[in-house]
C-alpha cells in the first residue's frame, strides 16, 4: 500500500526523529511511503489565531500538494482533525475548492486511527520496559475522535504497563496560542495535568500529539520533576 506523510510543522521543526519513526513504523506496516518535500503548514495557527485569509493559502496549497495522493497520513489528531473539519469552512463560498476538500478529506488519517480501524496493524515488536500514563489531547478527543485506539497500540508493547490517570480527558493547557496570550491559566492547567499523571506513578507521559509533550515537558524540566514525556511514535519505535 502506498501512503503519503504529511509531516506538521511542529514536528518538522522541533521533532524531527518523531517524523523519521513515524516512517520507519509505516514500512514495518508494509507501506510504502512517499514525502513530498513541498509540503508546509496546513493552516490551523494562522486559522486559530483569526487569520482566515492567511490560513486559505497554506490550505489551497496543502490540497494542491496531496491532490495526487490517494492515502494521506500524518503523525498529529490535531493537523488531521483540522483538515477534515475546518478546511470546509475556509472554503465555504468557493465551491471549486469546496469540492477539492470535501475528495481529500475522506483520505487523509490521523496514524493510530490508520493502524487500528484501516490496515489492522496493531503490534510493532516495540520494547518499553516503563511504566506509563496517556494523555488524550483535546484535538484527538474532540476534533479527529480517537480515544481507544492509541491504547491498543499500547497494549500491545512488550514489557509496558499503562496506567490511566484521573480526570484523564482534562485539556493540558497548550491550546496554539492560548498558551502564550493566556500563560498564566495555561501553567496552571498543566500542572493540573502533570499532577494527576504522577499520582499514578507512571514513568513516562504518553501522547499522540507533540506540541501538548512539548508543553506538558517544559513545566516537568522548569519545575524538575520525576517523570517524562513520549511520543506515541516514538515509543512505538522502540526496539525496532
Amino acid at each position: 500500500m502506498k501512503v503519503d506523510v504529511f509531516i506538521p510543522c511542529f514536528i518538522d521543526q522541533f521533532y524531527p526523529e518523531t517524523a523519521f519513526n513515524f516512517i520507519k513504523l509505516l514500512e514495518k506496516a508494509g507501506c510504502t511511503v512517499n514525502y513530498n518535500p513541498e509540503q508546509t503548514c496546513c493552516g490551523q495557527p494562522s486559522f486559530n489565531s483569526g487569520y482566515w485569509k492567511e490560513t486559505k493559502t497554506l490550505a489551497v496549497k496543502f490540497l494542491n500538494d496531496f491532490e495526487k495522493a490517494d492515502i494521506i497520513v500524518a503523525p498529529s489528531a490535531s493537523c488531521t482533525g483540522f483538515i477534515k473539519n475546518y478546511y470546509k469552512k475556509v472554503f465555504v463560498e468557493d465551491t471549486v475548492l469546496l469540492e477539492k476538500t470535501n475528495q481529500l478529506t475522506p483520505r487523509i488519517f490521523e496514524f493510530s486511527d490508520f493502524f487500528v480501524n484501516h490496515i489492522k496493524k496493531l503490534e510493532f515488536g516495540s520494547v518499553f520496559n516503563h511504566k506509563v500514563t496517556f494523555h488524550d489531547s483535546c484535538a484527538g478527543l474532540r476534533e479527529y475522535g480517537i480515544k481507544k485506539e492509541p491504547r491498543i497500540l499500547l497494549q500491545n508493547v512488550q514489557g509496558l504497563e499503562l496506567i490511566e490517570m484521573e480526570k484523564l480527558e482534562t485539556c493540558c493547557g497548550f491550546g496554539g496560542t492560548f498558551s502564550a496570550k493566556f500563560h498564566s491559566i495555561s501553567t496552571a492547567m498543566t500542572e493540573q495535568k502533570v499532577e494527576s499523571a504522577m499520582k499514578t506513578g507512571a514513568e513516562y507521559i504518553v501522547s499522540t500529539e507533540a506540541s501538548c509533550l512539548m508543553n506538558i515537558d517544559a513545566y516537568i524540566k522548569k519545575q524538575k520533576l520525576p517523570v517524562k514525556t513520549i511520543h506515541l511514535v516514538d515509543l512505538l519505535a522502540s526496539g525496532l
